[in-house]
């Protein structure tokens, strides 16, 4: 599929006509703004807008509002793409901070699941599905990104109990200490699988195992029949990703509001 047409499939089916991710969570259309609405634990925020300038700041003041009202901090997911092309100056005027750059990229999830990817000597690959394995992936988030994994682990927990169908997550063990960890999200009625929290531990780093997470996903995306692979790539995962054969759509720029 050439890049305009996967482009304007991945902004239809995961953006536009997007269903809630998790229990408790609502997807609300506010004239020419999707949203998502739940628990403070969850992703709260803005997922598509096709707003013109004469309509663009009254828009941004009601979402502020909306989330305001209810205590919660949100992320308005701005793309290279979104119209008008002065958003992000507007969001900023608005309140709102930026973070970094991310890169939409994308691959056949056939092709990714292909790749040559065991797991490195001594590792086990573990299905997370219950508590106890949410935690470790918490576990893991901390040590590898240097942030608090709780929110993560609250989700993931909700997903595994409410609908265990639309996610697969996984623990590298090194004996009984975790050393990876990585989801798979699987949401309905769209072809893009997500891949979400790919971590390693610093002292695992460069040995294949952020491969083979990849690759072990893939593969259970695959088999469920999802044709696209779907990552928000960091400037460190997207040259490796690259390499792997993904190819950068567009990029994201999270753009968060804190009450």
């Amino acid at each position: 599929m050439e890049h305009d047409a996967l482009l304007a499939l991945f902004d239809r089916e995961g953006r536009r006509d997007a269903r809630p991710d998790g229990p408790g969570m609502r997807i609300e259309r506010d004239g020419d703004v999707v949203r998502q609405t739940g628990p403070a634990h969850g992703w709260n925020g803005i997922l598509w807008s096709d707003l013109d300038p004469a309509r663009a700041d009254a828009a941004i003041d009601r979402q502020v509002r909306h989330f305001t009202s209810l205590g919660l901090a949100f992320e308005w997911k701005l793309y290279a793409h979104d119209r008008p092309g002065d958003l992000a100056g507007r969001l900023r005027a608005a309140g709102f901070r930026p973070e970094p750059e991310e890169s939409l990229m994308v691959a056949g999830a056939d092709d990714i699941a292909a790749l040559p990817a065991a797991p490195p000597e001594g590792i086990e690959l573990r299905p997370v599905t219950d508590a106890a394995g949410a935690a470790l992936v918490a576990a893991v988030h901390d040590q590898a990104f240097g942030t608090d994994g709780t929110h993560i682990e609250r989700q993931l927990l909700d997903r595994l109990a409410a609908h265990p169908d639309t996610v697969a997550a996984v623990v590298a063990m090194a004996g009984d200490r975790p050393v990876g960890s990585a989801r798979l999200e699987m949401p309905p009625g769209t072809r893009f699988a997500g891949l979400w929290g790919g971590g390693t531990v610093e002292d695992w780093r460069g040995r294949g195992l952020y491969r083979s997470l990849l690759a072990h996903r893939a593969r259970i995306a695959a088999a469920r029949g999802y044709r696209h692979l779907q990552v928000d790539a960091s400037a460190m995962s997207g040259p490796v990703l690259r390499r792997l054969g993904f190819a950068r759509l567009t990029t994201t720029t999270p753009y968060v509001h804190e009450p």
